[in-house]
């Protein structure tokens, strides 16, 4: 890996930039939390969830109540499945927690609304058996890249292990 030229800035960094203060003073969030989002949620909800905001609470002037006090993150959630987020929400808080290193929310407020994912994922083929991965294995004798040849039976298991349409 080469190091970075001197004056060279990461476009990421500059879209950040400006994004993360703008989230920030709209929703309390930044464009961290909504990039890790699918690690925090996990494979659970990660698909039918997205935090919207965060809401923290006002500074009193009485220094009776001092420090820190955590905020309320606002999850949009699809159909039924707020019904088993509201199930997990200690699991949820405490997956955020950790994420932010500090007890930064102590209360999940669950919206129903779609949520849309830009990307649609697609599964991964199952592994091929039988005729079809000693074909496959025939194919690819003689390649002695590691990484061509991952590559090439990742493709051949992807297009082998497509069902075709019968006329």
């Amino acid at each position: 890996m080469r190091a970075p030229r001197k004056g060279v800035i990461q476009i990421s960094e500059v879209a950040n930039g400006i994004i993360d203060p703008m989230l920030a003073r709209r929703a309390g969030i930044t464009t961290t939390l909504l990039g890790s989002w699918d690690e925090i949620a996990g494979e659970n909800f990660a698909d039918c969830t997205r935090p919207e905001k965060i809401a923290w609470p006002r500074r009193s002037d009485s220094s009776d109540e001092g420090g820190h006090r955590p905020g309320v993150l606002t999850i949009a959630c699809e159909g039924a499945r707020a019904l088993f987020l509201s199930h997990a929400q200690g699991e949820l808080i405490a997956r955020i927690n950790g994420f932010f290193g500090y007890p930064a929310i102590g209360q999940i407020r669950i919206v129903q609304k779609p949520v849309s994912t830009a990307t649609l994922k697609r599964p991964r083929p199952r592994k091929l058996e039988g005729e079809k991965a000693k074909k496959l294995a025939g194919m690819m004798e003689g390649i002695t890249d590691d990484k061509l040849r991952l590559a090439i039976e990742r493709l051949g298991t992807g297009v082998m292990s497509q069902r075709r349409k019968s006329p």
